[in-house]
């Protein structure tokens, strides 16, 4: 059965362009265009949409307001059309954290051919989202005011997550407190939209929270998260971790990527690393985690009733790479209970 897509977009171009990729995409229908939040309205009342597409900036009620009310009344999945601005990266979080599962940035030259260009990423990211488990969305969660009984140095913990992860990260962090062990995070995102996730997640939580330069050296009670441009890779530098940004290709189809991170943690870190797959589309990072579980480190994976996207952990609990399958509500706490069976002689 075809995948049953509404657009919603105030600009006439815009909705000419997404109508004729999803037209001529096998296995998506076109249901209707919507120029503004009233008449989309109407039509998800009379088609049902598996799908919207919603652009933030409308006239009379903006894309944010038209999608809580959705997500209150009629939660559908939703990808969100974002500019690619300082203001659009506001927005586009916020988005999230009302119900969005993704977004794709509207280029910001050349907006007919951008979004040409986009067709193929567009058409697989409302595949994707049309198998995304939609939750209304939860409270803000409350930081951790516990603390971990040790403050050894030398373990870290990494986080990796695609799609519904900026809500699934912001909850785990927001549980643990801030003198956790230092903490490097890759999300799958786009340049443009790290730095002010890194700014929402350290109004969150207990731990500072930065974007990676490169060269930072790993401390306790900070997270690091990967640039949306370059991989984040750890490094061994005498009895210090550090941080080296890489540029290169692709792995796993991503920049920045999970198994990047995790399989530089084999060698740097071993055992005193504790991974986390969270919700997301693919299997990146399920290889990396195989490899970090051989070497004695600890692993978690999200389960399937919590995930946004069962994909990422679902490779790597296939694999063999878990450890442990926990829900969402209860990982700040495993972690937390995981960090104290592993503080025990800790180096100070």
């Amino acid at each position: 059965m075809a995948i049953k897509v509404l657009v919603v977009d105030d600009s006439a171009l815009i909705r000419q362009l997404l109508a004729q990729i999803i037209d001529l995409a096998p296995g998506l229908q076109l249901v209707g265009a919507a120029p503004d939040a009233y008449v989309a309205k109407k039509m998800v009342l009379e088609h049902a949409p598996d799908v919207i597409t919603l652009d933030i900036e409308m006239p009379k009620v903006n894309g944010l307001r038209f999608l809580e009310v959705l997500m209150q009344a009629r939660p559908t999945p939703v990808l969100m059309i974002s500019t690619l601005t300082q203001e659009g990266a506001e927005a586009t979080l916020r988005s999230l954290e009302l119900g969005a599962i993704d977004f794709i940035p509207k280029p910001r030259l050349g907006v007919a051919q951008g979004i040409k260009d986009y067709s193929d990423m567009i058409i697989e990211k409302i595949q994707t989202v049309a198998r995304a488990h939609v939750r209304k969305p939860r409270q803000q969660p409350v930081t951790s005011a516990a603390r971990v009984q040790f403050s050894g140095t030398e373990k870290i913990l990494a986080i990796g997550a695609s799609t519904g992860g900026t809500e699934a990260i912001k909850q785990v962090l927001s549980g643990l407190p801030g003198n956790s062990p230092a903490t490097v995070i890759t999300q799958h995102m786009p340049p443009g939209y790290t730095s002010t996730f890194a700014k929402r997640l350290d109004a969150a939580s207990a731990m500072q929270v930065r974007e990676a330069k490169g060269g930072e050296r790993l401390l306790p009670g900070c997270a690091y998260l990967a640039p949306g441009d370059k991989h984040m890779i750890v490094e061994r530098s005498g009895a210090d971790y550090r941080i080296l940004l890489d540029g290169g290709m692709r792995v796993t189809g991503h920049k920045p990527s999970v198994d990047k991170l995790l399989e530089s943690l084999v060698t740097a870190a071993g055992a005193n690393v504790v991974a986390t797959l969270l919700t997301g589309m693919g299997k990146d990072g399920a290889a990396g985690m195989h490899k970090l579980k051989q070497v004695g480190a600890s692993t978690f994976c999200q389960d399937k009733d919590s995930c946004v996207v069962f994909g990422m952990p679902k490779a790597a609990i296939e694999m063999g790479a878990a450890d442990h399958v926990v829900s969402l509500d209860k990982m700040a706490a495993r972690l937390i209970d995981e960090f104290v069976r592993l503080g025990a002689g800790s180096r100070l």
